[in-house]
């Protein structure tokens, strides 16, 4: 049923809660696509016979709901929606991404062993001349670009197992790779988040215009007797993807 054949009634949810859940349920329903604009206020008025106030209401809270956004000029346009990440938890982005239903898949940039940063050689607790294993790659929830990963794993896990390659990468998953091939399962740690602006290489990299906002997570991940197995540096789209925490 498309948003114009729906109705609002005298019971229940007051009127402006009704026309802002119609036009949730549309937008959801893929009536208005992200980056199109929705209706203006005098189609709605006009369609559900309302208050210019009344309308108001219902597009404000798809604001705060994060559904949509005003650009002076061109209107009241439907956000990129962004995926939730629970602060408490700490997952693999392909866990994150199979917990949402949606297919995660990467590109690989580069894979093998180097020297470590001095950020990461803290973070693995290694001396500055050993040499993790490196990944970088892009991260993707059915097909669509959501950040960047810098992932830097301590050496001595892999004893004389060759770490995996960039086959492998493009599709799996790095922890559950380490818990079958390791037998060490990534049982906790600790992650920094802070708001950024996208620069130089890599916001061309993640398709953002310099200064666009990002989110960097640096992630320090531990096995179950604490020992820590990866320092990752991770850059999501701040349009795409978010934290949130309960409480």
């Amino acid at each position: 049923m498309k948003w114009t054949e729906r109705e609002i009634t005298a019971n229940g949810a007051s009127r402006w809660q009704q026309i802002a859940e119609i036009l949730r349920e549309a937008i959801e329903g893929g009536e208005f696509k992200a980056g199109q604009s929705i209706p203006t206020e005098a189609e709605i008025n006009k369609t559900f016979g309302v208050s210019r106030t009344t309308t108001r209401a219902a597009m404000q809270k798809l604001v705060q709901d994060g559904l949509v956004s005003r650009h002076p000029g061109l209107g009241t346009i439907v956000s990129d929606r962004r995926l939730d990440q629970p602060l408490h938890q700490i997952r693999s982005f392909a866990e994150d991404m199979r917990s949402r239903g949606m297919t995660p898949s990467y590109e690989v940039l580069r894979c093998g062993m180097t020297a470590a940063t001095p950020e990461a050689a803290h973070g693995l607790e290694l001396a500055t001349s050993d040499r993790p294993y490196h990944v970088e790659r892009l991260l993707k929830g059915n097909g669509r670009l959501i950040g960047h990963s810098l992932s830097f794993i301590r050496p001595d896990i892999f004893s004389d197992i060759e770490p995996p390659d960039a086959a492998f990468l493009a599709q799996g998953s790095l922890y559950d790779w380490i818990a079958q091939e390791c037998g060490i399962e990534i049982a906790g740690g600790v992650e920094f988040i802070e708001a950024s602006l996208a620069g130089g290489e890599l916001a061309g990299t993640l398709g953002l215009s310099g200064g666009d906002p990002v989110l960097i997570a640096r992630r320090i991940a531990r096995s179950e007797n604490g020992l820590p197995i990866e320092f990752a540096v991770i850059t999501y789209r701040a349009d795409r993807y978010r934290f949130r925490v309960e409480l």
